[in-house]
């Protein structure tokens, strides 16, 4: 089973740097706007899991 709230990796779609992300694995779907924690640019979250996989998708704020 998996933990309520996870960190995950990704890379920023602006910058490129790896940032840290916390994860609420009680939503199964979810679209959030959060800022890169390097170049402070808003980023839009989309994540979907399905059987403890977790799937994030970011794309620009203006896309």
């Amino acid at each position: 089973m998996m933990q309520a709230l996870q960190t995950q990796k990704v890379s920023c779609a602006y910058c490129g740097e790896r940032i840290e992300v916390l994860i609420d694995c009680s939503i199964e779907h979810q679209e959030y706007v959060e800022d890169c924690q390097v170049c402070c640019r808003p980023l839009v979250f989309t994540v979907v899991i399905y059987d403890d996989d977790i799937n994030i998708s970011i794309r620009f704020e203006d896309e």
